[in-house]
C-alpha cells in the first residue's frame, strides 16, 4: 500500500490545517475542518465506520468488543513561518522525503496508523478489542478537542498511544504552562518603539524577530557597532527610524537548546543601549529575570528530577508597539515537580516587572508505572522490531496522554534521527513512514488482544 500512504499524506498535509478563528460549526477554523472532513471520507473509503463528535474531534474504529484501545493523532500544525526550501503545503518530494508542514507532527503518522489498521482488517487478524483511531483538531493549542469528547463521556481505552513524538515508549512527560503576558508603555525619552514582532508560537523557539525604533543619530552608531559584532543582526534606515532584523534558529520550545531565540538575542541586544523610560524598565527586567536562559534560573523557577530533567523556559512570541508590548512564554516542569511548585513565584516576578497576566493555561505532568500492562506490551513489540532493550524516557514535549488516560507517546521519530516539527522544511523520510506503519500495526494488535 505504499503508493495509497503517500498519497494520502500528501493529499493531508496540503490542507492548510492551522487553528483560526471559529465558524459555524467549525470551532477551531475551516482549514481544521477541512481536514478532518477528508480523514472521515478516507477512513470510510477504506471500510471503517467515522463517527464525528461535535466538529470537535473525529475517529474511525474497527472490530468487536467490550473494551476498545486507541490510537490519538493530530490533524493540527502550528503556523508555517518563514524559511522554506519547499512550499509548506506542497508535500513535495525529494530525495525520499515529504516536506510540508505536519508531515511528522502528526498527519504522516495518523495516516500511517490508519492504513496499518486497514492492513489488519484486510488480513482478517483476530482482535479481541475493538480499535478507535481519533483525528484530534486542536492538539497545538489546547488539546480542547480531546477534552470535549472525555467531558461528553466518551468512552475512555483501556489502553493506547500517540505517535506524536519517539521511540522507545514515552511514559513521563512534564507539565506544561503557556502563557501570555503584557506591559503597558509610556514612551519617553531619545529612543521610541515604534513596533516589535517575532515569533509565531509559544512553543516554537522564534527565529525571527523586527523592532522598528526611532532614536538619535549617536545611538544608531552604536546599533550599528552591534550589528558588526554579530553577524545575526541586520540594519535598515528608513527616513525617520531604523528597523532591526535578527536572525535566528527555530526549535521545538521542549527542547529550546537546539535553537537560537532571535527574540531574546534582540531585546538584550536593545538592553545595552543607554535610554531612559517604561521600555528601558522593561529591558532592564527581562534581560535580568529572562534574558538567554532556557531553565528559568534567574526567575527564581527552576526545578529539576531524577526522572525527567530541567525545568524548561521558552519565550515564544513577542507583539509590541508605541503603547504595549506582550509576550508568549510556554514552560515545562518536571514530572516529579508541581504547578504549585514554582507558579507563584513566577506570577509575582512578572508583577513586579509590571508585566499583566492576559491568559494562563496549564497541561499537569503525566508518569504511567512501568509495571503497567500495556507499557510492557510496547515494550515487547519494539523489542522485536528494534532488537534492543526498550527504555522508558520522559519527556519535555506535551501530547494527547496528558488528555486521555491509558495513553502513552510511542513514536514516529526513530533514535538518532533529527527532530524537525515545528521547524521549517518539516519533513517525513517515506522508509520511517513505511517502518512506522509496520510497527504501529503490531502494536494495535498487540493491545487489542
Amino acid at each position: 500500500m505504499k503508493d495509497e500512504i503517500i498519497k494520502s499524506v500528501q493529499d493531508c498535509v496540503r490542507i492548510k490545517s492551522v487553528e483560526e478563528e471559529p465558524k459555524d460549526g467549525m470551532p477551531f477554523g475551516e482549514g481544521v475542518h477541512k481536514c478532518l472532513e477528508y480523514c472521515l471520507q478516507l477512513s470510510e473509503s477504506l471500510g471503517f465506520t467515522t463517527v464525528n463528535v461535535d466538529n470537535m474531534i473525529g475517529y474511525a474504529e474497527y472490530g468487536e468488543g467490550d473494551e476498545m484501545v486507541a490510537v490519538l493523532g493530530h490533524l493540527d500544525v502550528v503556523p508555517e513561518g518563514d524559511g522554506w526550501s519547499y512550499p509548506p503545503y506542497g508535500a513535495e518530494i525529494h530525495n525520499g522525503k515529504i516536506y510540508g508542514r505536519g508531515t511528522t507532527d502528526d498527519k504522516g503518522p495518523i495516516i500511517g496508523a490508519l492504513y496499518a489498521l486497514k492492513a489488519i482488517k484486510d488480513l482478517n487478524i483476530p482482535l479481541k478489542r475493538r480499535v478507535r483511531l481519533f483525528f484530534g483538531l486542536n492538539e497545538e493549542t489546547g488539546s480542547k478537542c480531546v477534552k470535549h469528547y472525555v467531558d461528553i463521556g466518551g468512552e475512555i481505552p483501556v489502553a493506547g498511544f500517540t505517535p506524536d513524538a519517539e521511540y522507545p515508549i514515552i511514559n513521563g512527560e512534564k507539565g506544561i504552562v503557556t502563557c501570555k503576558y503584557n506591559r503597558q508603555l509610556s514612551q519617553e525619552g531619545d529612543l521610541i518603539l515604534k513596533s516589535i514582532n517575532g515569533g509565531i508560537a509559544a512553543n516554537v523557539v522564534p527565529d525571527y524577530a523586527v523592532a522598528e525604533i526611532m532614536l538619535p543619530e549617536q545611538m544608531l552608531q552604536e546599533i550599528k557597532g552591534f550589528a558588526e559584532e554579530d553577524e545575526n543582526l541586520k540594519i535598515e534606515e528608513k527616513d525617520d527610524s531604523i528597523v532591526l532584523k535578527y536572525y535566528g534558529t527555530s526549535a521545538h520550545g521542549s527542547t529550546p537548546e537546539f535553537g537560537k531565540n532571535a527574540v531574546t538575542h534582540l531585546l538584550s541586544l536593545l538592553g545595552k543601549l543607554k535610554i531612559k523610560g517604561d521600555f528601558k524598565e522593561f529591558l532592564d527586567f527581562f534581560n535580568k529575570y529572562i534574558g538567554n536562559e532556557l531553565n528559568g534560573q534567574s526567575l527564581g523557577i527552576y526545578l529539576e528530577d531524577d526522572i525527567s530533567g530541567k525545568f524548561i523556559f521558552n519565550l515564544g512570541k513577542i507583539t509590541g508597539n508605541e503603547k504595549e508590548i506582550a509576550l508568549d512564554i510556554n514552560m515545562r516542569y518536571p514530572v516529579k515537580k508541581s504547578y504549585e511548585d514554582f507558579i507563584d513565584t513566577f506570577k509575582e516576578k512578572m508583577e513586579s516587572g509590571k508585566l499583566q497576566e492576559v491568559f494562563i493555561r496549564h497541561k499537569k505532568s503525566l508518569y504511567v508505572s512501568p509495571d503497567t500492562e500495556f507499557i510492557k506490551k510496547l515494550q515487547k513489540v519494539y523489542e522485536k522490531y528494534f532488537g534492543e532493550k526498550a527504555e522508558l524516557i520522559s519527556i519535555g514535549g506535551g501530547t494527547y496522554a496528558k488528555t486521555m488516560n491509558n495513553i502513552v507517546a510511542f513514536g514516529p521519530i526513530f533514535k538518532g534521527q533529527p527532530m524537525v516539527e515545528h521547524k521549517p522544511d518539516e519533513y517525513i523520510e517515506i522508509d520511517s513512514l513505511m517502518k512506522n506503519v509496520q510497527i504501529m500495526a503490531a502494536a494495535i494488535r498487540e493491545l487489542a488482544n
